[in-house]
């Protein structure tokens, strides 16, 4: 089903509330780390300036504990999008309230509000209240957050109530490349997934299972298979109660003639550190007191081969704890891979789009998702309330 854009609709002299995702990562001075999502919503507020719209714009940033902490203000933001789009952005110390009201009914054409940290209210409820509050600022509601969409919060799901509301450019394409990619794939079609656990990923397995042409099954998950196969998987990371399911996941693929690969071989590491000793092993053949941390040279091989010969390809979930050099090859090669393969290809977010960003991989796949938990609940054909709140064509 077609959502209606910001293509649609007539923004001149409006003023236009946009959902964006700004949650972007800080050290700890506080200093921006990867600006990638604030880059992202660029595209659509330009359009709306373009077009004579006044713009408002509104995003959480991290988990405050109380309200008005002064570390997740969003003053940085807004600077940094100053910055990147050479153009004011008024940052409000507020996001709803008199003075709030009072700045947007004076704003001019080509304006741009940021408003504070919505999370210093109740979004997360979704309290119809504080929804209410946030509409009555815009006259049409743009949804520019795709990374928030899989939560029903006030202001992504509950300002679509009060105000005509539609996708910004960014939402518009994770619906279309990710849609397409699994209702209507280019054959051969691969799925990777890595991470930590089954459990994480049991509805997308399931989701694709009846899609793709090959799984390829790689990260801490792995051993939990591994492990269902009778293989000896030493201290490496199980889910001891997922063993069954796995069995189940591995037969169900069989009768659906789905080809399966699990890693051939695995780097293992006599302790869970940065500088342990490391060796490659068979998968089968796992010292009881050494575990896996990344997958070896011939799964490389194997899932990269797999991978340069498909014409779509998902991937969500790293190789292994690539945030340790020592165990970052897998994840390395299949981004790499990824690069090199011809069609389409998208990562889903999260840490597979951290890997694919500090590799420089990122503008040689086809899209990589701004969204980890949205992706992975879109994976798994699931629909997302700040999807399902946008008008239909």
């Amino acid at each position: 089903m077609q959502k209606m854009t910001i293509k649609d609709i007539d923004v001149k002299g409006k003023r236009v509330l946009v959902r964006v995702d700004f949650n972007v990562p800080v050290d700890d001075k506080g200093m921006i780390t990867d600006d990638r999502r604030i880059r992202s919503a660029v595209p659509t507020i330009q359009y709306l300036l373009d077009k004579g719209a006044k713009v408002i714009l509104m995003t959480h940033f991290g988990r405050p504990k109380v309200a008005f902490d002064p570390d997740m203000k969003v003053d940085r933001l807004g600077e940094r999008l100053s910055e990147i789009m050479e153009h004011p952005v008024q940052k409000l110390d507020d996001c709803v309230g008199p003075e709030v009201e009072g700045k947007v009914q004076t704003m001019q054409v080509g304006d741009i509000i940021l408003l504070e940290n919505v999370r210093f209210y109740n979004d997360t409820k979704n309290d119809p209240e504080f929804s209410k509050n946030l509409a009555s600022l815009g006259e049409i509601f743009v949804n520019d957050a795709f990374g928030a969409a899989h939560r029903a919060h006030s202001s992504t799901y509950g300002v679509a109530e009060f105000l005509p509301s539609v996708a910004g450019f960014l939402m518009q394409k994770e619906i279309e490349v990710m849609g397409n990619a699994l209702k209507n794939p280019e054959h051969p079609f691969v799925a990777i997934l890595g991470g930590a656990k089954v459990s994480d990923k049991i509805g997308v397995i399931e989701n694709l299972l009846g899609k793709v042409d090959t799984l390829l099954i790689g990260g801490g998950m792995a051993y939990t298979f591994l492990k269902a196969k009778g293989y000896e998987i030493g201290k490496s990371l199980l889910e001891e109660d997922k063993i069954s399911l796995a069995s189940e996941l591995l037969l169900k693929a069989a009768r659906q003639k789905v080809k399966l690969l699990l890693p051939l071989d695995t780097v293992i590491a006599d302790n869970f550190a940065a500088d342990a000793n490391k060796k490659v092993v068979a998968a089968d053949n796992i010292p009881t007191d050494w575990e896996g941390l990344d997958i070896g040279p011939k799964t490389q091989k194997l899932f990269s081969e797999e991978i340069l010969k498909a014409k779509t390809v998902v991937w969500n979930g790293p190789m292994g704890v690539f945030e340790w050099e020592a165990f970052a090859e897998g994840t390395k090669a299949i981004a790499k891979a990824l690069s090199e393969c011809s069609g389409t290809t998208i990562v889903g977010g999260g840490d597979s789009a951290a890997a694919v960003e500090q590799l420089g991989f990122a503008d040689k796949v086809t899209h990589v998702s701004t969204g980890g938990g949205a992706s992975l609940e879109f994976l798994e054909g699931k629909e997302l309330p700040g999807v399902k709140a946008l008008k239909d064509k």
